[in-house]
């Protein structure tokens, strides 16, 4: 007697799929934020159909790229954390590891506050906002950070100054590749001295680069 095969295949096609659709969403959408989901998925090499079984509107493909993006940085969060670092270490470290993923969804910023709107811009990046609002909050308690505003309102300022900075790169004009220049932005924002701010980012770039070559 034959046993029929499982689901399991199916499953992971539709994976590979939904992957692949996700993939070269990205890629069109920073090409062009303008392109549709008809576009999209003859770029990914998949019929309407399919893409539509996955996505079933421009809405949901977006929010999907926000719910990675947010997933990459909570990722990002857990490969530079280092316990009992230092505020204003930890606040370089956080930058740092936003950037990387900044960079790569740029287009997302824009594109999530048209068709997400800025709730749900705010709801893909509250787990940045909560690490930030934590560290600040013991940064002012160690009078590390200013305290002319509560964590969460800073924490709130920094973050729009994050994607400001993220938003405004441009290779012909200004450019800043491993975002040292916006951990220090983010920093002296905070309340350091630039020194205090230049010195913290060496701290943290010599922590950072000692863990990957570990």
């Amino acid at each position: 007697m034959t046993t029929a095969p499982g689901p399991a295949p199916q499953r992971s096609h539709a994976r590979s799929n939904r992957a692949r659709i996700l993939a070269t969403a990205r890629e069109e959408l920073s090409r062009n934020p303008e392109a549709n989901l008809e576009e999209i998925a003859r770029a990914a090499g998949v019929v309407r159909r399919t893409l539509y079984g996955h996505f079933p509107n421009r809405q949901a493909l977006i929010a999907a790229l926000a719910d990675e993006a947010a997933q990459s940085v909570e990722e990002a969060f857990t490969a530079v954390r280092q316990p009992g670092a230092a505020p204003a270490t930890a606040m370089a470290r956080m930058t740092l590891a936003v950037w990387a993923v900044g960079d790569r969804y740029r287009m997302l910023i824009a594109l999530g506050r048209r068709d997400l709107g800025e709730e749900g811009i705010r709801a893909a990046l509250a787990p940045v906002r909560a690490e930030a609002t934590s560290i600040l909050e013991r940064g002012q308690r160690e009078g590390v950070f200013s305290d002319h505003l509560p964590a969460p309102v800073l924490a709130q300022a920094l973050e729009s100054l994050t994607l400001t900075l993220v938003e405004a790169q441009d290779p012909s004009s200004w450019h800043d590749p491993a975002g040292d220049a916006a951990a220090l932005a983010v920093l002296i924002a905070a309340g350091l001295t630039p020194a205090a701010a230049r010195s913290c980012l060496r701290s943290a770039r010599t922590g950072l680069d000692s863990r990957r070559a570990e």
